[in-house]
């Protein structure tokens, strides 16, 4: 189905910041909607996100440049296209911008009509936008892989108000029979570690994916509140429920060491390294991302062999979902999984072509959030269809959050026994 229309306009995302929604219109009448998400602590090479830079508008954070460039520029390249070409429209975005990442145009504004396109297509062809995607799979042996949902309970960082050096600390049910069952098991521990920080009375607000941030006294502390959590919501650590970190280690990396403030030192990647390593001696922590800065590659190499692939290594702002450094990644062996933003890259196609090119090298792929999200689920079909098994998208509150994980649990129950809960190492 041709496209017949493109219309874009400024919203709010989860922070209150503006951001840019897109509504497709195809000739039959089927629209579809996206909403693009917006990081906080985002990598040098992601793709660029175009704000207005007029502070009189919102501190200078406007998108209006961005929605008129959809309106007036990027409708021009694809109104008249067919729709079910995800390839050849999102090639004509990205020739319409000229850049190499997305600068002249914006990159929110190139994936606010990718996404929608997407959308439209789906409603067009009367399918869900998970099995609309499965074309583009092309392992999908016509069961779906539920991902494993991969809560963040706790922030800290960029994300809440560095009350911990690191940002994220999540919670994997990877001894879960479903995904329902995956978000119940969290969400208890979830509740689980309220009660202990109000018993502790510490803060109970919550950072900007809905972890809690108080201010901790040390980068371990967290880890030992999860496991009373996890004992106390009637599961065991290891079998049951898993830990993971998000370190976002390029935001304490200054003068070519690792400022780690709440240990009060600076120290090195083999120090940053160890001191991981000897939390991961003390709790059942089995993913570990974005634990040094986003050029140090020697330091992941390192690591990598250190841990002989017992962890999952994940690269985010190391790799930006960008393939040309992904390549560079797998060369070196410097990580086995990579983070997947939509918004880092800039088009679903090249977003896809990443999880593709990760899986071909046997690497683990995580679709993933933003810290500044909108109620768009785009990224709860994307996770299915493409089967990558794995899925961050924040703690269970904050409606932004828990609206993709509503849409997974419907998706699992309209599937039935057509869905498998992933194996955490072998999505398909």
């Amino acid at each position: 189905m041709k496209i017949k229309s493109v219309q874009a306009q400024e919203i709010l995302d989860s922070r209150g910041n503006p951001t840019i929604e897109c509504v497709t219109t195809l000739e039959d009448g089927s629209q579809g909607w996206a909403a693009v998400p917006s990081g906080a602590s985002t990598g040098t090479y992601e793709a660029v996100e175009l704000r207005d830079g007029d502070k009189k508008r919102y501190g200078g954070l406007g998108v209006l440049k961005a929605a008129s460039n959809v309106n007036n520029i990027l409708s021009k390249a694809i109104i008249g296209k067919n729709a079910e070409d995800q390839k050849g429209l999102d090639r004509s975005l990205i020739e319409a911008d000229g850049t190499e990442n997305k600068s002249k145009l914006g990159a929110n504004a190139i994936l606010s009509v990718s996404m929608s396109a997407a959308q439209a297509e789906a409603v067009s062809e009367k399918k869900p936008l998970y099995q609309y995607l499965t074309r583009y799979n092309p392992d999908f042996d016509g069961v779906f892989t539920m991902p494993v949902p991969e809560m963040n309970v706790m922030n800290g960082g960029k994300h809440g108000n560095w009350s911990t050096d690191i940002q994220e600390y999540m919670l994997f049910p990877t001894g879960a029979p479903s995904l329902t069952e995956a978000v119940r098991m969290n969400v208890e521990v979830y509740m689980q570690i309220k009660k202990i920080l109000k018993s502790k009375r510490y803060s109970l607000a919550v950072g900007d994916e809905g972890g809690f941030a108080p201010n901790f006294a040390s980068n371990e502390e967290p880890f030992q509140i999860m496991d009373e959590a996890v004992n106390t919501a009637g599961y065991i650590r290891g079998k049951h429920i898993c830990f993971g970190i998000d370190a976002a280690a390029t935001e304490f990396f200054k003068d070519g060491k690792y400022v780690l403030s709440k240990e009060g030192k600076a120290v090195t990647s083999d120090e940053l390294s160890n001191f991981l390593l000897s939390l991961s001696s003390k709790y059942p922590i089995i993913s570990m991302e974005d634990i040094f800065s986003e050029d140090d590659w020697g330091a992941y190499k390192k690591f990598m062999q250190m841990t002989e692939g017992k962890i999952q290594v994940v690269g985010d702002d190391l790799y930006v979902t960008n393939v040309t450094r992904l390549r560079k990644g797998i060369g070196e062996k410097s990580t086995n999984s990579i983070l997947i933003k939509l918004n880092q890259i800039g088009t679903v196609t090249e977003t896809i072509d990443a999880v593709l090119l990760a899986r071909k090298n046997n690497m683990t792929a995580i679709v993933s959030h933003r810290s500044g999200e909108t109620e768009d689920t785009f990224i709860a079909d994307l996770v299915v269809a493409l089967g990558s098994g794995q899925i961050k998208t924040g703690a269970p509150t904050r409606g932004e959050r828990t609206t993709k994980y509503n849409r997974l649990m419907r998706i699992e129950k309209e599937l039935g026994s057509q869905t498998v809960y992933a194996n955490l190492t072998h999505g398909k």
